[in-house]
């Protein structure tokens, strides 16, 4: 532990377009947010290739070229930007404690949490080269359907989240091959019929997926190993979607903030406020229905505002 604490008016977990826009608003409030940018400074973002759907982009923008225009957007308005990640928290007292990196003490008066969800993949090493390459692998089919308008591509998962994605990528490209690994679904009926009922997915239960093909640069096909022949199939492909859920970066939170069954951060509907006052939440750590850049920077605005609501209500 630090043989010194830090006292901070408002501090930010995380960063990515919910924490730096929690910063900018609290900034100009004259909050002198501290923000710790987190493990993946810049969030999920940072992984997106190109980003076209965030307004004001006309010819889109690259992930990463967007984080660093947020965060020097934060700091132009005084926000303190820090690496580091908080590794333990105690909510208990009126004093919010946090400690970074297992070192830092801080006492804060209010806290903002943006620290985000992680897509699950598969971990094959195939799927995460092309993944880092930014050629054909996506863990959202909002976000990047859009670049394989008229082309085929394959979507693994079982669930809801799998089936919507599926079906909206069904409207962009000319055929969706959907690999479910076991012999049923795990998606509601009604989702499932959807999916079944849509000419241009072809369903492939009791597959599982082998390998993601390409010429190193772009993906050209996906190998998928038929479970019940022993057959391996390789099924053209420019695209890899992977719809097997996401992880909500909660875990230091879970002792003292209301968690739901997946970890997702429990808020009070159309506030960022979670059951401890003073604790907010910003972006996908409790949002598990939209998680898009435009709405995870809406929340961190909200954010900032209930942050600095409450510090008014202090005084």
């Amino acid at each position: 532990m630090s043989d010194t604490i830090e006292k901070i008016k408002c501090l930010i977990i995380g960063s990515g377009p919910a924490g730096y826009t929690a910063a900018i608003y609290a900034a100009r409030a004259n909050m002198n947010p501290v923000l710790y940018q987190g493990m993946q400074p810049g969030g999920q973002l940072t992984t997106t290739n190109e980003v076209e759907n965030f307004p004001g982009y006309v010819d889109g923008v690259t992930g990463p070229e967007m984080m660093i225009q947020l965060q020097e957007q934060a700091k132009r308005f005084g926000a303190d930007i820090r690496d580091g990640w908080a590794t333990k928290v105690d909510f208990s007292g009126d004093i919010h404690k946090v400690w970074i990196n297992d070192t830092i003490e801080l006492h804060c008066e209010t806290v903002i949490i943006s620290t985000g969800a992680s897509a699950k993949y598969l971990g094959l090493p195939s799927e995460q080269h092309y993944l880092n390459m930014g050629g054909g692998v996506s863990a959202c089919a909002v976000c990047d359907g859009f670049f394989y308008r008229n082309q085929e591509v394959v979507i693994v998962g079982a669930g809801d989240s799998a089936c919507e994605e599926a079906h909206y990528l069904s409207k962009l490209c000319k055929k969706v091959t959907m690999l479910v690994r076991s012999e049923k679904f795990r998606a509601s009926k009604i989702m499932e019929e959807r999916v079944r009922k849509t000419e241009n997915i072809e369903i492939l239960m009791n597959h599982d997926t082998v390998e993601v093909v390409g010429d190193n640069q772009v993906v050209h096909a996906i190998k998928a190993l038929n479970k019940t022949t022993g057959e391996v199939i390789e099924i053209p492909a420019t695209g890899f979607f992977v719809a097997i859920g996401h992880k909500p970066n909660t875990d230091i939170f879970k002792d003292y903030i209301t968690l739901d069954e997946t970890g997702y951060i429990v808020n009070t509907p159309g506030t960022s406020n979670t059951n401890v006052a003073g604790v907010f939440v910003a972006g996908d750590a409790a949002d598990h229905v939209y998680r898009q850049a435009i709405t995870a920077a809406g929340t961190g605005c909200m954010a900032a505002l209930d942050a600095e609501r409450y510090l008014a209500s202090k005084e």
